[in-house]
């Protein structure tokens, strides 16, 4: 079992500068070209895979180029036109929703604050965030996903469960110009070593300083082991 450095400050980063030895060109995996398509790539990627959305997106942002376009299309409509994304139907109706609010509210232009963001439908504080961050570079906090919640409780730097609760302990021992990319890194490393349900500790980088360390052997989490 690797043993983590002394501080939490120490160890985030220490974490941070190897991951970025590790993942030099890490960032977004969402496709887009404007805070529109930001904004809804982010809403239409939960619980859902980044390349699917990027399927799904191609075309959509073909059909639905401005915020009225969303607002007058019926929930239906874009339902069917996000087929194949997970809960298409909730999402149809958040899409809507969205660019009705961006109409009605924000003549046309994506809001760049998050108590404007979060009030628009489907929109919590870690989509916020991302749009914060890559649609307006404002960086108010640490996007924590399901990478995050899981990588930062494995390295000792949270024993949080609620990603609200997680991001406070994060953004107190990460320095702040790594605020954005500690998300990017710890995405790229959860998917490529340290998974949800396999963890290959033998190829990690991390391994040394990661107090959840099991061994050199891939380990099967699916199996009961708590971490």
């Amino acid at each position: 079992m690797g043993t983590m450095l002394e501080s939490r400050e120490e160890q985030a980063e220490e974490v941070v500068d190897r991951l970025h030895e590790e993942y030099p060109d890490s960032t977004i995996s969402l496709n887009y070209s404007n805070r529109l398509e930001l904004l809804v790539a982010v809403v239409l990627s939960a619980q859902c895979t980044d390349e699917r959305v990027n399927e799904v997106t191609a075309e959509l942002f073909e059909k639905y180029q401005t915020p009225e376009d969303y607002a007058e299309a019926s929930e239906e409509q874009l339902a069917e036109d996000i087929y194949g994304i997970t809960f298409h139907n909730n999402k149809g109706g958040y899409l809507k929703g969205i660019g009705e609010k961006i109409v009605g509210e924000h003549d046309g232009e994506v809001p760049d604050t998050m108590a404007e963001l979060t009030e628009c439908p489907g929109v919590g504080r870690k989509t916020a965030n991302v749009v914060l961050q890559h649609g307006h570079d404002v960086v108010e906090g640490i996007v924590v996903d399901t990478h995050v919640q899981r990588l930062s409780r494995r390295l000792g730097l949270t024993e949080e469960e609620r990603p609200e609760a997680i991001e406070q302990d994060l953004v107190d021992v990460v320095p702040e110009t790594e605020w954005q990319q500690f998300t990017h890194l710890l995405i790229d490393h959860g998917r490529a070593v340290c998974g949800a349900r396999t963890a290959e500790c033998g190829e990690c980088v991390l391994a040394d300083i990661c107090p959840s360390e099991k061994g050199d052997s891939e380990i099967d989490l699916a199996s009961g082991d708590p971490w």
